[in-house]
């Protein structure tokens, strides 16, 4: 190749900029890239994004393959399962061509075909809620906030977003004479809930810290100036959110920090009385709530490590009056709980599975339960849309790594179960040609890691197959299989790929994620680890075909391993990436800060939270070494996790690191955490990324 046609990569500037807190003093030369007005910013972001570009440019063909690909094997133009509510029946349908679902509803209930692979038919009737194509214009970037029916289903809340900053503007519509009323608000945040009358609305706003801290009651008819804040919440540590209970009959506010919880509530048909809180905030102490008759059903952990699932009168809610009803188990962790008027369904974790407990309820009271039994070990179950209170049916999702997503009812009274969708695959797709099962790693501290696995049945075991290892690992969210239509140009070209259930997620209940966070994070790295050496010992793969992959707080996790073990794999894919957490995390004024100290503890008022996070923090660990091949995204406008840290991190390692792999930075500059919004721009996204895999796993 030519000297022209070999760029040269971006060097970022170096900026004098010093840190000093606990007697430790840092220069952190690239902290200028947090100020996104300064021109050289931009510049360097473009730079990187042109650099990107240049350095795949010999992959569009087979970017364009894997995208074609993904679309051959996607129902274009589809219709979900139709979920009643009142006298209509709900569904979102797709349409080939268009990036944005519509949300249709129909009093006659579309006939559902008898094989659940195949399209369903919209009803004659159709009423077209809402188009998002429509709401998207011409806009690059889209996002659809609250979509919130009133009641009686007369009224609908929706809010908009066009530049992935997750500041929505709330507006109203009448879906009998389709207009968008006046009652518009903007800056408003996700939750809402609609009074009984469909009267009254309330809905939340956020703090410069993006931190959703006020819930506002809004009179329909009425200008959002006069709105009246219902709740404040001035403890920083805490999110407020607001909802309506299934049964319509109570308005909730849910404050909760990562560790603590405080619920009010009011009767829906008083929309402007007082909220009351069901049980004052005791640090430590979380709980959630959903009604049915008499009775508020509390999932709890007062005394409870794994929590248990207690009832309480309405009248008197409070602690004093619990009694339980599916009492703690070492062994499960109880999730959540969903009312209905004759039964509560209570989700749960088991041994690294997730799990349905039905609870019939007689005369309102509990009887015992029963699980509902499913045939595959490596698998997802979870409840589905369930918006009407008074069902016997209780519908629930289904997947696997190799099974694809299937709409399933189930029958509270006989136990019946009835396939009512599965996720299509076009083309020559075969599930049986698939086989999905479980290793196990074991940490240097003797902890067993849970690693899920797929791969076709005729895919070799000598070690000689790519792999990705996907990972995340904090806040106690786990990582469940999932089925994927793109993963499986990777599965069909010989790769096997692994969920790592590391330290710091949920997937082996609350002692899992306390492992995992704080003092202990490091447990999350070096589990890890522990499962990519699993892998290659178990001959699924070797070092130099292994990809890890993560994103968010698991892009941490990917920085991470790079410094602590570049040598296990042949390349890292660290998306929207939490990859300098400790200058974050110092950095009070910044989103979400406060809230964080919970989850990684508090470097400024501790010198031992700062000396720990130190030793893992990506960006402060760049050492000159060989580095896999790594490729970091961004998004400009993401509120989360903000675009300068993958930036000052890839400016770091291209300055320190040893070694020829390719270290790139993808910006998205009209986007936001989620990335591309469009269907059809999220595939090319997933086809680029998927591209940079195969090229780094089989060069």
């Amino acid at each position: 190749m030519a000297d022209r046609e070999r760029p040269s990569p971006p060097v970022a500037k170096r900026v004098p900029h010093t840190r000093t807190f606990h007697g430790d003093t840092v220069d952190d030369e690239y902290a200028w890239l947090i100020d996104r007005d300064d021109p050289d910013t931009l510049a360097y972001l473009e730079a990187e994004n042109a650099y990107t570009e240049a350095q795949t440019v010999h992959t569009k063909a087979l970017q364009e393959e894997i995208f074609e690909e993904i679309k051959a094997r996607t129902l274009e133009t589809d219709l979900s399962v139709p979920v009643r509510r009142g006298e209509w029946w709900y569904y979102i349908r797709t349409v080939e061509g268009q990036q944005y679902p519509i949300h249709c509803r129909s009093r006659t209930e579309p006939k559902l075909p008898d094989d659940p692979t195949e399209p369903i038919t919209p009803p004659a009737d159709e009423q077209v809620m809402l188009d998002q194509n429509e709401l998207a214009g011409t806009s690059p970037y889209f996002a659809l906030g609250a979509f919130d029916i009133s009641p009686d289903g007369r009224l609908l809340i929706f809010s908009t977003d066009y530049d992935g900053s997750e500041k929505y503007t709330l507006k109203v519509k009448d879906l009998n004479s389709g207009a968008v009323l006046s009652d518009e608000v903007p800056n408003t945040y996700y939750s809402t809930a609609w009074s009984a009358d469909g009267s009254t609305l309330f809905y939340t706003t956020v703090d410069d810290a993006m931190r959703p801290y006020r819930v506002w009651r809004h009179r329909l008819g009425t200008d959002a100036s006069t709105d009246e804040i219902v709740h404040q919440e001035d403890d920083e540590r805490f999110f407020a959110g607001v909802g309506l209970t299934r049964s319509d009959s109570y308005i909730v506010i849910a404050v909760d920090s990562q560790v603590t919880s405080e619920i009010r509530v009011l009767d829906a048909t008083d929309p402007m009385g007082e909220f009351s809180v069901v049980e004052p905030r005791r640090q430590g102490v979380e709980y959630s709530i959903d009604h049915a008759g008499e009775h508020f059903f509390i999932v709890h952990n007062d005394g409870a490590a794994d929590f248990e699932l207690a009832k309480a009168p309405v009248t008197s809610p409070g602690r004093a009056n619990w009694q339980p009803v599916l009492p703690s188990d070492a062994d499960t962790r109880i999730v959540g709980v969903d009312c209905f008027a004759g039964h509560v369904v209570v989700s749960l974790r088991r041994g690294g599975s997730t799990a349905l407990h039905v609870i019939p309820l007689l005369g309102g009271e509990p009887e015992p339960g029963t699980d509902i039994e499913f045939p595959e070990e490596v698998r997802t179950v979870r409840p589905g849309s369930n918006p009407e209170f008074r069902t016997s049916t209780f519908r629930l999702g289904y997947t696997s790594l190799g099974t694809p997503s299937s709409v399933i009812d189930y029958d509270v009274n006989t136990g019946e179960m009835q396939v009512r969708k599965r996720q299509p695959v076009l083309g020559d797709f075969d599930a049986d040609q698939y086989e999905t099962f479980r290793e196990w790693a074991t940490a240097a501290d003797g902890a067993r890691i849970p690693i899920s696995v797929v791969r076709r049945r005729d895919t070799p075991g000598d070690g000689s197959a790519p792999c990705v290892l996907y990972g995340y690992g904090s806040y106690e969210s786990s990582m469940d299989p999932w089925f994927s239509i793109p993963r499986l140009s990777l599965l069909d070209r010989g790769f096997v790929f692994a969920v790592a259930h590391v330290r710091g997620g949920g997937e082996m209940g609350r002692s899992w994620y306390e492992n995992g966070k704080l003092l202990a994070k490091r447990n999350t790295f070096t589990d890890f680890i522990a499962c990519a050496e699993r892998l290659v010992e178990a001959g699924w793969t070797a070092p130099d075909r292994l990809i890890g992959r993560g994103g968010s707080a698991g892009g941490l996790l990917i920085g991470a391993v790079a410094n602590m073990a570049p040598s296990a794999f042949a390349g890292l894919v660290a998306e929207v990436a939490f990859v300098d957490p400790l200058n974050t995390i110092l950095d009070p004024t910044l989103p979400l800060t406060v809230i964080e100290w919970e989850e990684w503890g508090n470097p400024i008022e501790s010198a031992e939270v700062y000396e720990y996070m130190k030793s893992y923090s990506p960006y402060e660990n760049v050492e000159a070494k060989e580095y896999p091949a790594i490729l970091a995204t961004a998004g400009l406008n993401d509120p989360r996790v903000g675009y300068h840290e993958p930036a000052k991190w890839v400016a770091r390692l291209r300055a320190t690191a040893t070694g020829t792999a390719p270290i790139l930075l993808k910006t998205e500059m009209g986007a936001g955490h989620g990335g591309l919004s469009g269907r059809y721009d999220a595939w090319r996204d997933e086809a680029f990324t998927l591209t940079f895999v195969l090229n780094t796993a089989t060069r």
